[in-house]
């Protein structure tokens, strides 16, 4: 199971400058993407990554974040643009901005009126929280998540660095009733100057604003040797096991770090192969 995981995960990338490039020259086409959001930039550019993504033969999952979308109508045309790209899944996030652009106060009342008006989906994503929000309460995220499942087909957990916390969250969300597959969100090999400069000059999306906002991430990230996903990736290896769990795979944030994250997903599945 931990092998076929890392065969097939999901690469999370920011629609910034030389993103496409990077992505086209590194990502084999079996890899799904998710292209994030940035309140700064705005909506437009992740949906027009997407298309671009999806024209080279990749398969997209933009991320639509609801406190960016202003209403009904500029909603009806990004899945109508969605629908003419050849998108069929995307990623369904609040947009963690303090005021919304127009009518969409969380994901819930934007996958409402996706349901209401149709969209070219054939999967949609939602975000579960292992560990708490720094603005949300968690019984507001638990209640949220089971909320929007009836518009959902898969899970995508915020980043946590203990594999026991994901395990155990993993298997609680299932006793709950929520039957979702659950892709574990983490880091994959991030430049920490990167990562740091990019977050000081441009707006970032959801997952990379929560994950700055770790006080655990950054202790990691500037001890001595810094990050490293193997022990994530090892230590959850049961659990992809666990069909009590419902974990079906990693959802990996590269911060458009893509050649190194994908060196490094090779180099681990060849050593799990060979183990």
């Amino acid at each position: 199971m931990l092998a076929e995981a890392l065969r097939h995960p999901g690469y999370e990338v920011l629609p910034f400058k030389g993103a496409e490039e990077e992505v086209v020259e590194h990502v084999p086409r079996h890899i799904g993407l998710t292209v994030t959001a940035s309140p700064a930039k705005g909506i437009w550019p992740t949906v027009e990554l997407a298309e671009r993504l999806s024209g080279h033969g990749f398969e997209v999952s933009p991320h639509l974040s609801a406190r960016l979308i202003r209403d009904r109508t500029e909603l009806a045309e990004i899945l109508a643009r969605l629908r003419e790209a050849g998108v069929k899944s995307a990623f369904v996030v609040a947009g963690d901005v303090e005021e919304p652009a127009g009518e969409f106060e969380g994901a819930g009342a934007l996958l409402d009126v996706m349901s209401e008006i149709g969209h070219p989906f054939e999967k949609v994503g939602i975000t579960g929280y292992p560990e708490s929000h720094p603005i949300i309460s968690d019984e507001a995220t638990i209640q949220a998540m089971y909320d929007k499942t009836p518009h959902a087909d898969y899970i995508i957990s915020q980043i946590c660095f203990d594999p026991k916390v994901i395990s155990d969250w993993a298997r609680w969300v299932k006793r709950r009733g929520v039957e979702l597959p659950v892709r574990v969100g983490m880091p994959g090999v991030v430049n920490r100057q990167k990562l740091m400069r990019i977050s000081a000059t441009i707006g970032l999306g959801e997952s990379a604003r929560f994950l700055l906002k770790q006080r655990n991430w950054l202790i990691k990230m500037f001890m001595p040797g810094g990050y490293s996903p193997n022990r994530l990736v090892l230590g959850l290896k049961q659990s992809l096991a666990d069909p009590e769990s419902n974990i079906e795979g990693f959802h990996i944030y590269t911060f458009n770090d893509v050649e190194k994250t994908e060196a490094w997903r090779r180099e681990m599945l060849k050593r799990v192969e060979n183990t």
